[in-house]
């Protein structure tokens, strides 16, 4: 039971995942609210709603963000932002500061399951919170930067990133190689964007010469555009 009444009675659960792969089996959310709602239990509060972001990055912009959205609608002064730990409201510093703001703006708090100085405002808390932010927004730019130097890698070796572009096919080990006819393809396109031909000209021309797409679908502009960008493309020697 609650020693003072007039301290927050509820609590608003937010949870986020960064991937569709987390978002997907549910771990990371089951085990997130898992932390929440014992951290309530334990602590006197009533569990008022949940809201979740699935497979979105801690750096997104607010309107990729719909529940984190919805959950800042609905606290109050009577009311908690509940999360599992900091970096799940963002791993950005400045949006980090807005959340906070706009926190404030509504007489709430920002609780932390895992602590990570919530616990009040004084000035040891607070620099507590500037440090797990700035070390969440690190860890973020660490995980890119690894990402950036992996995927440099998977280019140097001609291997896929992601679907198998047109004028390439894939091999059994990952390795992509040119795939001659569609090579031609590509390049024809690229031939009639040099004439100043638009991407809607470019694919009737390419429907009409019969020349196929990846999937053998109808060309469209924005296939053409995607057709046109420097990764499909391979200089044949």
């Amino acid at each position: 039971m609650k020693k003072n009444t007039s301290e927050p009675s509820k609590a608003v659960i937010y949870l986020r995942v960064s991937t569709g792969e987390q978002a997907e089996s549910g771990l990371g959310l089951e085990a997130q609210e898992a932390k929440c709602r014992e951290y309530a239990e334990r602590n006197g509060l009533d569990v008022a709603a949940v809201f979740t972001d699935a497979a979105v990055s801690g750096a997104a912009p607010w309107e990729e963000c719909p529940g984190l959205l919805d959950a800042l609608n609905t606290i109050d002064a009577d009311t908690v932002l509940l999360v599992a730990k900091r970096d799940r409201l963002g791993r950005d510093t400045f949006r980090l500061a807005m959340i906070q703001a706009e926190t404030q703006k509504r007489h709430a708090r920002i609780v932390s399951a895992a602590g990570e100085g919530t616990a009040t405002d004084e000035p040891a808390d607070v620099l507590m919170r500037h440090i797990i932010d700035a070390f969440g927004e690190y860890e973020r730019l660490i995980i890119a930067a690894r990402t950036r130097a992996a995927l440099a890698a998977k280019r140097n070796r001609k291997e896929r990133l992601g679907t198998t572009p047109l004028g390439y096919i894939t091999l059994s080990d990952g390795v992509l190689v040119p795939e001659p006819e569609e090579q031609a393809t590509v390049l024809r396109a690229r031939e009639l964007r040099s004439e100043g031909r638009s991407l809607r000209s470019i694919a009737a021309t390419l429907t009409l010469e019969g020349r196929q797409t990846k999937r053998g679908g109808t060309w469209q502009a924005n296939t053409v555009a995607k057709v046109l960008a420097t990764r499909y493309v391979e200089a044949m020697a």
